[in-house]
């Protein structure tokens, strides 16, 4: 078995969408990834509204902080997920794919739930797309070689 994939999660405040993003991933990709999140621009807290949404699927944020990419100390990341709209500086080395996901801060309690439900099937789609690497590699390496 081959080493989890560090995958980071970035939105404008890392209040709503990466956190999300980040909670999903840990809590049903931990075989095949590592998951952290930060913002371009960090905001105070995460809103009522996100700790809500995603308690109603049994996943706690109210320990979670908005963090800055600085923040990351130069972390190393194998894949990045831009969140934000905005062009990404320099970050963690690793590719960069863009999820088009909508801002909820702004939005009302049901349309929060609505892009998690959106981010939750993005996280889903790249945790399975991880397995599927995985699993063709160890089929590569061939029997007792993983």
């Amino acid at each position: 078995m081959s080493e989890p994939k560090r995958v980071l999660f970035v939105c404008i405040g890392n209040a709503c969408r990466s956190q999300m993003a980040e909670a999903f991933a840990r809590a049903y990709g931990s075989d095949v990834l590592v998951a952290s999140s930060a913002g371009l621009f960090p905001a105070n807290a995460v809103p009522p509204d996100t700790l809500r949404a995603m308690e109603e699927k049994n996943l706690d944020l109210s320990g979670q902080v908005p963090k800055s990419l600085e923040d990351l100390d130069h972390a190393k990341f194998d894949l990045i997920l831009n969140m934000s709209g905005f062009p990404l500086p320099p970050v963690g080395g690793g590719a960069v794919r863009e999820w088009q996901v909508p801002d909820p801060i702004v939005m009302e309690y049901e349309g929060h739930c609505g892009v998690r439900d959106r981010i939750e099937r993005l996280v889903m789609n790249l945790i399975l797309e991880l397995r599927r690497q995985e699993n063709q590699e160890a089929a590569k390496a061939g029997p007792g070689r993983t």
